[in-house]
């Protein structure tokens, strides 16, 4: 089952791997498009690529940031020695110096290793593909940790979504029954008031039943509650679906705007009006939830 995943999220893991210390790190935020940026030490700046590669594979959405360290154990890995070619050559330039032009004579080790290619540094070469395979197998992990807070999160969006789109339902329910007893209400008041003005006289009930028939079309809402559960109906089987449906649902998050503020314009009775601000409101919290969604 593919679950949804939120795209904040933070992992972590190190690990010594052929007497390395591998630090990895992520940690990202909302974005409407991947974009991964690396942090690598120098030795491993040729890992880069890999490293965005991976965390494509299991990332659509977001800003990821990835800090990755090295510590290697022990010192073997570089040698520093002398260079005697070269320290002979300054050092007989130097008592050159004293003979010739009567300076005191102050050479010391200080003042001789400050001198450039006195020493030789040595480092061994690096195998840069185990390096790569060694640091990867802690980036892997580090994904886990970090696909796993994703989850988690996901799973308490799609918990609240779900009772956000129940909540709306029982509102959509109240608005379909509220505007069935306007249209009721309208006649009665209609018919009352004809009474009022012509008195005795009789009643053209054809002319009632024409005017009721018009106003009930002008307020029907219908077709928009209709759609509306649909809508809900088809965010419900995203979520079940899981995966990165984020876009999807702000899609859909639109349509039921759409045709929320078509059942709130024609809204004439103040308690239903009520009722489509609070379905409004639970649409703005959705709205909020689906931003985080991948």
């Amino acid at each position: 089952m593919t679950l949804i995943k939120s795209m904040t999220g933070y992992g972590r893991a190190v690990e010594t791997v052929n007497g390395r210390e591998f630090t990895v790190e992520l940690r990202s935020v909302n974005n409407r498009y991947l974009d991964c940026s690396v942090r690598l030490p120098r030795v491993l700046s040729f890992a880069e690529d890999a490293v965005k590669q991976a965390v494509k594979k299991d990332v659509s959405r977001g800003k990821v940031d990835v800090f990755i360290s090295l510590r290697s154990e022990g010192g073997e890995e570089t040698k520093v020695s002398l260079n005697p070619a070269v320290l002979e050559g300054y050092l007989g330039a130097m008592r050159q110096m004293v003979t010739d032009f009567g300076v005191r004579d102050d050479i010391s080790v200080s003042t001789v290793s400050r001198l450039p290619e006195v020493f030789v540094i040595e480092k061994p070469e690096v195998d840069e593909e185990q390096l790569l395979a060694d640091m990867m197998s802690v980036v892997d992990k580090a994904l886990a940790s970090y696909d796993a807070m994703r989850c988690t999160e996901g799973q308490a969006l799609e918990q609240d979504l779900r009772s956000r789109g129940n909540t709306i339902l029982d509102f959509v329910q109240q608005v379909e029954a509220g505007n069935a007893q306007t249209v009721v209400d309208y006649r009665a008041r209609l018919e009352a008031k004809l009474k009022e003005v012509l008195g005795n006289t009789a009643i053209d009930e054809s002319r009632i039943l024409t005017e009721a028939a018009i106003f009930a079309d002008k307020v029907a809402v219908d077709e928009e509650t209709v759609r509306l559960r649909s809508h809900l109906e088809q965010m419900n089987t995203m979520l079940t679906a899981g995966g990165a449906v984020g876009r999807k649902l702000d899609f859909l998050l639109q349509e039921m705007n759409r045709e929320t503020n078509t059942i709130g314009s024609k809204c004439t009775d103040v308690r239903l009006a009520r009722i489509v601000v609070d379905i409004k409101a639970e649409l703005e919290k959705i709205r909020e939830q689906t931003q985080n969604i991948e």
